[in-house]
């Protein structure tokens, strides 16, 4: 357990990020699964669409270091060539 004044104001500082995270993660995740849906059910409007909304929110949270780089990036592409044969 934290002892010192530092170290408690710490604690709570990480308390704090893990949950603004934590928020941010599950808010990218429900941008992702609503994409995953619409493929799912075939509908490439809505497919586009749903991805267009998840590309940005995905970007944020890299830059705000929630995800990496790489990762959202991977996704985005994954997702948009998933969209792209989709009509195809």
């Amino acid at each position: 357990m934290a002892n010192t004044t530092s170290a408690k104001k710490a604690v709570r500082k990480i308390a704090r990020r893990t949950a603004v995270n934590k928020s941010r993660r599950s808010r990218v995740r429900g941008f992702i699964r609503k994409v995953e849906e619409a493929l799912a059910a075939g509908d490439k409007e809505a497919a586009q669409n749903a991805l267009k909304a998840a590309q940005p929110e995905l970007m944020r949270a890299a830059s705000k270091g929630v995800v990496h780089k790489n990762t959202a990036s991977r996704k985005v592409s994954r997702l948009s060539q998933r969209v792209k044969t989709l009509g195809a």
